[in-house]
């Protein structure tokens, strides 16, 4: 099977969150089982300076009514994997992948060059596979404007909904001025949303199948309270949408080979281990041990990761002798909370403002658990890493939280691999991180559940095939 994934971020060459975990990861196993899979995503300036070994494919013009922009195409191959790299220097030649007030025409840009370089590459795919917002206009574009193509006309779409706190939203003048798209399409709905138009929205109406990255949340976005507003539309395509589990890169992310920690660990040595590097993580923090839990956090710094309501947790697990690592970036005013927390207690709690790989994996291999105290949380990733490490995630039950996690409850160690709570608010978190200091007295309690936890089978494998039976249903239609 010739699959296509589209993706504004993917791993190893640009990545601010898990959709270029999932992206990179659903693509390597695809490609282990045989399918020929290329990703497209844009050549950011970020990915530039790494001086890949790529080759040059070619060259093509892109118009978005007056604008004339060229798209230069790249390839590089990983893992089985080709790479696409669409390289424009006023789009993509910038300090960060988002947040520009142009992001709407950026990823304008993106979709119709992704749409050209499939004729462009001769790469007639029998699915075209598009993640949030970013990519999701493709299915509607080439339904639209390419359905007497014989090149385009058995492709079938499929759709993952990765954050639906992002839904592309641009004036609707932008549907012609941008896209070439009819004002039509407005006025019936199918790309309207709140009075503007959203890209997100275009996907689901357009896309043969919808995914979401677990299936809790698949509940949740067909609900009112927890649906982002998306409820409505998702309940159309309620037939066509399905919630599956994300894996994780087992080979990046593997205690037994990693060159990031100090000790190299599997279940067998996990105590003796778990000691030396958490000596190893306090260490490159600069801070002191004074006998309570080791708290980790690698996160994007926002509100949906529940950073606000840990701040006056985190304050009160200090004060008690914990220690608090964090490392991650995002909302300024977050950030400065976490730098006031660190000056507060600096003997402590260490902070790492941006992203650092090798500190990411010894956090999650020196903490004693993992916070992630999302108000909402698709599939998640970081929870499942913490448990191949050993290492206890503290989640509020939401999304792919509650489907991963199995919390202790305080008295039953049999099948606990985590620690969960339900209220979103500090008093929720206080009551895990409460739980958390009774189950860290207990050494023997404890590294039972770090056990439960490393044995979880968190590979990619059974989520590619859930995949790969959702793309042969689709192909065996058209």
């Amino acid at each position: 099977m010739k699959i296509a994934m589209f993706a504004s971020e993917a791993n190893p060459l640009a990545k601010s969150g898990g959709l270029a975990d999932v992206v990179f990861a659903l693509s390597k196993e695809l490609a282990l089982e045989g399918h020929n899979v290329i990703i497209g995503m844009p050549y950011y300036q970020s990915v530039k300076v790494k001086n890949l070994k790529t080759k040059r494919v070619g060259i093509f013009d892109v118009y978005m009514s007056w604008r004339h922009q060229e798209a230069a195409i790249y390839s590089y191959e990983v893992s089985g994997v080709t790479f696409y790299l669409i390289s424009n220097q006023y789009y993509f030649d910038r300090d960060k992948l988002y947040g520009y007030d142009d992001d709407g025409e950026r990823f304008a840009f993106f979709a119709l060059a992704c749409r050209r370089l499939l004729k462009f590459i001769d790469f007639k795919a029998d699915i075209v596979h598009v993640h949030d917002w970013q990519s999701a206009m493709i299915p509607c574009l080439v339904k639209e404007q390419n359905c007497f193509d014989d090149f385009y006309k058995d492709m079938a779409f499929v759709l993952t909904i990765h954050n639906p706190a992002f839904k592309g939203m641009i004036d609707r003048y932008f549907l012609n001025d941008f896209y070439g798209l009819s004002d039509a399409l407005y006025d019936t709905g199918k790309v309207r949303f709140e009075g503007m138009v959203s890209t997100l929205k275009s996907g689901i109406v357009y896309a043969d199948k919808v995914t979401t990255v677990s299936p809790s949340h698949r509940e949740e976005l067909l609900s009112h309270d927890s649906s982002q507003g998306l409820d409505g539309v998702l309940q159309l395509r309620r037939d066509d949408f399905v919630g599956i589990l994300n894996g994780i890169d087992t080979e990046e992310w593997n205690p037994k080979t990693d060159k990031f920690i100090k000790v190299a660990y599997d279940a067998k040595n996990l105590e003796e281990a778990k000691a030396s590097n958490q000596s190893d993580l306090l260490a490159a923090f600069h801070i002191h041990y004074f006998g309570g839990p080791v708290y980790g956090i690698v996160s994007r710094l926002s509100w949906q990761k529940g950073i606000d309501i840990l701040i006056g947790s985190g304050k009160k697990a200090l004060q008690n002798g914990a220690c608090l690592l964090v490392l991650g970036n995002g909302e300024y005013e977050l950030e400065q909370k976490m730098e006031a927390l660190r000056k507060e207690f600096p003997d402590t709690m260490g902070i790492y403002i941006g992203y650092s790989n090798e500190l990411a994996h010894k956090i999650y291999a020196g903490s004693d658990y993992f916070l992630m105290p999302s108000l909402f949380e698709p599939c998640g990733i970081s929870q499942m890493v913490a448990q191949r490490y050993g290492t206890l995630p503290i989640v509020r039950y939401t999304g792919g939280l509650r489907d991963t996690v199995e919390g202790y409850d305080g008295q039953e160690v049999k099948n606990a691999n985590g620690i969960g709570f339900n209220d979103y608010n500090e008093s929720g978190l206080d009551y895990g991180m409460a739980l958390a200091k009774r189950l860290s007295a207990n050494r023997d309690a404890y590294f039972a559940c770090a056990k439960n936890a490393m044995a979880l089978d968190r590979s990619w494998k059974k989520s590619a095939n859930e995949y790969e039976k959702l793309y042969n249903a689709l192909v065996k239609k058209a």
